[in-house]
C-alpha cells in the first residue's frame, strides 16, 4: 500500500491536532497501567467491564472523528470486502504468529527478562458459566476496538502526520505494547512484536478482518481457554 493512501481531506495540522488530543486520552491510562501492574488485583468482573465500557467508547469516538473528517471507515480497515477470505487468513495465520510469540517470550525469559506480574490473574475469569461467557465477550470487543485504535487509526494518522507508513507501524506497536506491562518486561517485547505482525497483516491485506481474528484467536487461547485446560 503506498503511504498516500493514508492521506485524508484534513490537513497535516489538522491531523496532528486531532492525533495527539487522541493520544493524550489513550496514553496515559497505557503508563499508568504499567507502573500499576502487580500492586492489586482487581476482581475479572470488573476488570472486563471496564475493559469493555472503554474500549467500546475509544471505537465510538475514532467513528466520530471519522465522520467530522467526512472519511469513510474503509480508510481504517473496516471493510467487508472478501470477508471471508479475510477470516480464513486470519485463522490460517494465527497459528505461526502464536508459535513464533511463544518462542521469543522464552527466549527473552531465557535472557533474564520478567515474566506475568501476580495481578495478571485478574485476567483469568473465575469457573462459572456466566464469568466464561464474559470472558468470550471481553475478548471479542478487544479484538475489535485494539485493532481499530491501534492498527486502524493510529496508523492513519501517524502516517498522515509523518508522511511514513513504516514509522507508523512502528510508533502505533509500541504505543501498543506499553499497556501490558502486567506481562512483564518479556511480555511487553513480545506484544510489541505480536503488534508488529497485526500490522503487516493489516497492511498487506487493507483490511482489519484478518487482523481481528488473530487478536480474537490468540486473547482467547490465552484467557479463555488455557485456564480451563489448566484446572
Amino acid at each position: 500500500m503506498d503511504d498516500r493512501a493514508f492521506a485524508g481531506i484534513l490537513s497535516r495540522r489538522q491531523e496532528l491536532a486531532e492525533l495527539g488530543v487522541f493520544l493524550l486520552l489513550l496514553v496515559p491510562p497505557l503508563v499508568l497501567s504499567y507502573f500499576a501492574a502487580g500492586q492489586a488485583a482487581v476482581p475479572f468482573t470488573l476488570l472486563a467491564s471496564a475493559t469493555i465500557a472503554r474500549d467500546a467508547g475509544l471505537v465510538a469516538l475514532i467513528l466520530l472523528l471519522l465522520a467530522r473528517a467526512r472519511q469513510p471507515v474503509a480508510v481504517i480497515g473496516w471493510t467487508g470486502r472478501s470477508a471471508w477470505r479475510e477470516v480464513a487468513w486470519g485463522v490460517a495465520l494465527t497459528v505461526p504468529v502464536l508459535v513464533g510469540a511463544q518462542a521469543l517470550d522464552a527466549v527473552l525469559r531465557g535472557a533474564g527478562l520478567s515474566g506475568p506480574r501476580p495481578s495478571s490473574a485478574s485476567l483469568q475469569p473465575a469457573p462459572g458459566v456466566g464469568q466464561l461467557l464474559l470472558a468470550v465477550a471481553l475478548v471479542a470487543v478487544v479484538a475489535v476496538a485494539e485493532e481499530t485504535v491501534f492498527r486502524g487509526y493510529l496508523i492513519l494518522r501517524i502516517a498522515g502526520v509523518l508522511r511514513s507508513r513504516t514509522s507508523a507501524v512502528l510508533l502505533s506497536s509500541v504505543i501498543f505494547s506499553v499497556g501490558h506491562g502486567y506481562e512483564g518486561s518479556a511480555g511487553v517485547l513480545t506484544v510489541g512484536a505480536t503488534g508488529l505482525a497485526l500490522a503487516a497483516v493489516y497492511v498487506w491485506r487493507h483490511s482489519l478482518v484478518a487482523p481481528m481474528v488473530m487478536h480474537f484467536l490468540l486473547d482467547f487461547l490465552a484467557i479463555v481457554v488455557a485456564p480451563l485446560l489448566l484446572r
